[in-house]
């Protein structure tokens, strides 16, 4: 249903992710699924330690043989041999014996603790394997307790244990933890593809120099940046003019895409055509929303093959389109990765100065959060026209004026949504 008037941000929202689809699971290789969501249980399939190993660097003995040891009278025990991580020692700790061993290292059959080196008469600065292993006599001066200083086989993970559910986002230590199973790849449901349209007679690439009456093209660049943060494969089509020609033939070169992102068009224009191509060639579900900056935004699909390919039509100034793509651009990438956590986190602040709301929608105002004295304060990044981008630069927040506020003033409390991580 195709909805003309303007509609609440909720709204907006719950009709963008209703649409937007949970995309197929993949197999990437391990670093590269950074941030993207497990398809499936990761299972382990191995025990973690595989072995019985040492915690600390110093001797494997039968704790039996250091029964009343000290200071003054140290087991005296017949060091057999040297163990490095990485390698099994060949034999067995009988009693009287011990041997040198170094933190990681499988625990020697018949051994069961480790005393350090600081609790022996080790001279300081002996080299491991330096010294005639066979003839060797070590001073043990404290009793070691069974299973002192040793990691057991499986203590932190058992082969079979389900590791990180289905549906968790992988974050740096998922990731040490899929390589410590031996896991070279994983199976998440994959990144979208994102492609993004700039509009408008007037926009030009940087690094093309500037003619009387143009502009750069931000949008793309803004939008496509955030497309990247937040897991998504940016691919930008280039700049239509504004003709319906243009704008058609652009759009369908990224109908293979998972969403359609444009930006310009979509006011009350005579210029603004991505709502009369978007109607003619899909279908538009609303295209005004109840909010400041961002009001026209474009929401509906275009048809592609057995696909509907999901379209954000963002305003054309620079700071609406970033805003309305944080609003709406940043859940639906999430969506279609398979994560459920695109709600940033919100802070109440005391607003430094007014915040006025002028007509109803609801503002998000740019904003400096910083804390003194226990609480945080909200100060807006300076003059909020939603064409000065560099107040979206300074930003690490967006205070939030609700719809039926006309005013937050100075010594307010203010919700304000984190744009930082």
């Amino acid at each position: 249903m195709t909805t003309m008037h303007m509609i609440s941000v909720e709204e907006a929202l719950d009709r963008i992710l209703a649409i937007v689809p949970l995309l197929a699971p993949v197999d990437v290789p391990i670093l590269e699924a950074l941030g993207q969501v497990t398809a499936e249980d990761v299972v382990s399939p191995l025990d973690i330690p595989p072995l019985d190993n040492t915690a600390m660097d110093g001797y494997a003995v039968r704790a039996a043989d250091t029964t009343g040891a000290s200071d003054a009278s140290p087991a005296q025990l017949r060091v057999i041999g040297e163990l490095a991580a990485g390698y099994l020692f060949d034999g067995s700790v009988q009693p009287g014996t011990a041997v040198r061993i170094m933190t990681g290292a499988p625990m020697p059959p018949g051994a069961d603790a480790v005393v350090p080196f600081e609790e022996t008469d080790e001279p300081s600065g002996r080299n491991f394997g330096s010294f005639a292993k066979s003839r060797d006599i070590v001073g043990v001066l404290k009793p070691a307790d069974p299973g002192a200083n040793i990691r057991y086989a499986a203590e932190d993970v058992r082969k079979g244990q389900p590791i990180i559910p289905q549906g968790a986002a992988l974050h740096p230590a998922q990731i040490g933890v899929l390589a410590s199973l031996g896991m070279a790849t994983v199976r998440v449901h994959r990144r979208p593809v994102v492609a993004i349209l700039s509009t408008g007679d007037e926009v030009v690439e940087p690094g093309v120099p500037l003619r009387p009456g143009q502009i750069y093209d931000s949008n793309a660049y803004g939008v496509s940046a955030m497309v990247r943060a937040n897991g998504g494969i940016p691919r930008r089509l280039g700049i239509a003019k504004d003709t319906v020609e243009a704008l058609t033939a652009r759009l369908r070169d990224g109908l293979d895409a998972d969403m359609l992102v444009t930006s310009a068009g979509v006011s009350r224009g005579d210029y603004d055509v991505v709502k009369d191509v978007l109607a003619k060639e899909g279908e538009v579900d609303f295209w005004t929303v109840r909010m400041r900056p961002g009001k026209p935004l474009a929401f509906g699909a275009f048809p592609s093959g057995d696909r509907r390919v999901p379209h954000i039509g963002l305003p054309g100034n620079p700071v609406s389109s970033m805003v309305s793509f944080e609003l709406f651009g940043r859940p639906a990438i999430f969506k279609m990765l398979g994560r459920s956590d695109w709600q940033r986190p919100t802070v109440r602040a005391i607003a430094d100065e007014a915040i006025a709301n002028a007509d109803g929608r609801r503002v998000y105002a740019r904003a400096i959060l910083t804390q003194r004295n226990g609480a945080w304060h909200a100060a807006l990044t300076g003059p909020q026209g939603s064409g000065i981008l560099t107040s979206m630069a300074q930003a690490n927040a967006l205070a939030v004026v609700p719809e039926h506020v006309a005013v937050i003033n100075p010594g307010d409390e203010v919700d304000c949504l984190l744009l930082d991580d």
